[in-house]
């Protein structure tokens, strides 16, 4: 089996990505924080009459101890990522002797996030960029060898994709290279064994491409005026129009075995995405399965047949339907063993093992073999065994009500011992942190969360929301996002605080906001904005200004940015759209700021640059205001490296507890190894001043 995670033009979200997450644990950020100028000196007593015991913050922010368990299609090998020399890299071990699993990859320093086998179980594929720039390579390691091979050896600035592989053409890769032209890819067949690359097909223009199970581009998407996209063949007939209403909630993902029908989420015509299989020939579509509150989010496809095995839904939590009898057999037997929410990740050819994964909120992911021939499950390993005995906390799924009739799915943590008859409201009211997951077309989920587990442990109530704009709830709940940034969007994070408030869970004057990506972005709406209703706000690599924003989008994002940025936003190149951008941002209301705020940065950002920390700093230093700010030069959009993890969320953690009052644990040694800049008000959090000033002075920004 193959687990498809269904995604779209949503890959032009800022959606952060801090950290290395086991398959569905939610990412640091998104995924994924007194007086305004009064300096904390120390941290104030705890919020709950006992303090949970301290879980450091190296055992939920550190690399894991092994994550993304996979087994070759042969079966004869597994693999996973795991440290070398505190760096994470990929193993692979005979797999009936796991014991001596080797490295198979040679990162010394930012460290490998995912990884998948090649169809002939020779190669291990992966793609690493340089300090963040997303400027991607696509590698590949021989996994008898150990020889790791650049297959996109191209110059600085260029851009590599992996578009296809197949089990039709075992030994090579389909990659994507914007070299030619910086804003679309041109298509490039990769032999796996020598790195000699054979352009396929020369880009005319197209935004994206869809490739068939012989590796051969079949169709092209082509933006359209007003938001929309239409599939062409070759020639440039077009197959299907996407209206810009659909844009964000229909993609094709694959095809049959004849290469004769696109299977697809399509929400034409409907509110919620439903999985349909499209004609290639003439694109008629024939509709597979529907849900009413939900999209279709993921699928399970044979490994040879390439029939549609199962699919899943996740409204409140995630569901899975099997299509067929065996698949149902097989979903059945795994509940039945396994009690979080599970995943099929990867299977041999002949369907006789898979490797599983389950989790819930108490407990991060465990990955399994499932041998499917004998009814046996076992244990492939633990991704954080050193929180097995921690006090993790439940996540209670909730739906809170918009002012307008929305339901926004929310997600609510609490700090152990503050709800002692376990009904999901505190015996009385705690801080809370609403943290605001990054996108905007991303989402929350249930699961293990580590900023929710971190934050609670520390006194605090986490509340997620998805606000309007959120995918994986219909396209009429994105599209309700269109022009609503810092408008509607924010009335549903507000409206979430002041329900809160109602339900004794939050205390009014202690609610914090803090995200990444636009989650940052709301941050800054919230302390400028409604100033009254944050004590203090977290931004990491959040923009300040629309315009500014959107003027410094990567090349490759331009073909895409009619039916997303602009028309969710605007277009800063039209002098209307422009002032209302302007109106909708922070830089332009930086004297409504009263309440400290802490800014996190990665130098090399290419979604929010520098320079939208930079302005907002500058203006606030002007001012006098109380900003804490935080860089990082080998960094891009969130922080990849442990390190710098470490050192950000440890100046994160005492910013709150000045601010809100939980325990936290001390900044230590967290700066140690890491590349962090205090580039302003390293005052305004205790202990940030004497951790600078015990870094090796090479190390201390200038």
């Amino acid at each position: 089996m193959r687990l498809t995670l269904i995604t779209g033009a949503s890959a032009l979200a800022l959606g952060a990505c801090t950290t290395l997450v086991p398959e569905t644990e939610t990412a640091d950020v998104d995924a994924t924080v007194t007086e305004a100028v009064e300096v904390v000196e120390t941290v104030t007593e705890a919020v709950v009459e006992e303090a949970a015991p301290i879980i450091e913050r190296v055992a939920i922010f550190g690399n894991p101890e092994r994550t993304q368990g996979r087994i070759s299609p042969d079966g004869a090998y597994i693999s996973w990522i795991a440290p070398v020399d505190g760096v994470l890299n990929v193993w692979v071990a005979p797999a009936d002797d796991p014991s001596a699993a080797k490295a198979v990859t040679n990162d010394t320093y930012r460290g490998i996030r995912s990884h998948f086998w090649a169809p002939n179980s020779q190669f291990i594929y992966y793609t690493q960029d340089d300090g963040g720039n997303e400027n991607f390579h696509v590698y590949a390691s021989n996994v008898e060898t150990g020889e790791v091979k650049d297959l996109t050896p191209v110059g600085e600035g260029v851009r590599a994709t992996i578009q296809g592989v197949s089990a039709e053409k075992p030994d090579h890769i389909l990659v994507g290279l914007n070299e030619r032209d910086a804003q679309i890819f041109d298509l490039y067949l990769v032999d796996a064994s020598t790195g000699e690359r054979e352009l396929v097909k020369e880009n005319p223009g197209y935004a994206g491409w869809v490739i068939d199970n012989n590796l051969t581009p079949r169709f092209g998407l082509v933006q359209t005026a007003g938001g929309g996209s239409d599939i062409v063949d070759m020639e440039g007939n077009v197959l299907m129009s996407i209206p810009a209403e659909d844009f964000l909630t229909t993609n094709t993902f694959g095809f049959n075995k004849a290469n004769t029908h696109m299977y697809a989420v399509d929400s034409r015509g409907r509110d919620t995405a439903a999985l349909v299989k499209i004609s290639a020939e003439d694109g008629s579509v024939e509709v597979l399965a529907e849900n009413d509150k939900a999209d279709i989010s993921n699928v399970l496809i044979h490994p040879e047949t390439y029939e549609l095995l199962a699919y899943a839904t996740d409204y409140l939590r995630s569901e899975w339907t099997p299509l067929s009898d065996e698949t149902a057999e097989d979903l059945a037997f795994l509940k039945g063993e396994l009690s979080g929410d599970l995943q099929i990740l990867a299977s041999t050819d002949d369907l006789t093992k898979a490797i599983v994964y389950s989790e819930s909120a108490e407990a991060p992911g465990v990955y399994y073999v499932y041998d499917r021939e004998n009814d046996a499950l076992t244990e492939m390993f633990a991704t954080r065994p050193e929180l097995a005995e921690a006090p993790l906390q439940p996540m209670h799924p909730l739906e809170i009500q918009s002012r307008d009739g929305l339901t926004l799915v929310s997600y609510l943590t609490l700090p152990p011992g503050s709800d002692a008859d376990g009904d999901g409201r505190p015996e009385s009211p705690v801080p809370m942190v609403l943290a605001v997951h990054g996108g905007p077309w991303a989402r929350d989920n249930y699961g293990y969360n580590g900023w929710h587990q971190w934050m609670a442990n520390r006194g605090y109530a986490v509340l997620s929301v998805n606000y309007r704009g959120s995918t994986g709830f219909g396209k009429n709940f994105v599209n309700a996002a269109v022009k609503e940034f810092a408008g509607k969007m924010h009335d549903d994070l507000i409206d979430s605080v002041e329900w809160a408030v109602a339900e004794g869970i939050a205390q009014e004057d202690k609610v914090a906001i803090a995200g990444g990506s636009y989650g940052g972005y709301a941050t800054l709406i919230g302390v400028t904005f409604t100033p009254d209703t944050f004590a203090c706000g977290v931004d990491i690599v959040g923009p300040s200004s629309l315009v500014t924003l959107v003027e410094s989008f990567p090349e490759y994002w331009k073909p895409f940015l009619e039916g997303t940025w602009f028309k969710y936003v605007g277009d800063p190149a039209n002098e209307e759209d422009r002032a209302d951008m302007l109106a909708r941002s922070a830089i332009t209301k930086v004297d409504n700021i009263s309440v400290p705020l802490l800014i996190g940065q990665g130098e090399n950002d290419p979604r929010v640059t520098k320079l939208e920390s930079d302005q907002l700093v500058e203006v606030m230093a002007e001012k006098g205001l109380p900003v804490t700010y935080v860089n990082f030069p080998d960094e891009g959009h969130g922080f990849a490296r442990p390190e710098n993890r470490l050192a950000f969320y440890s100046v994160m953690e005492g910013f709150l507890a000045g601010c809100l009052g939980g325990q936290a644990e001390p900044i230590g040694t967290a700066f140690d190894g890491s590349s962090v800049q205090v580039l302003h008000g390293a005052d305004y959090v205790a202990g940030v001043a004497d951790a600078i000033a015990a870094m090796p002075q090479e190390e201390v920004a200038e």
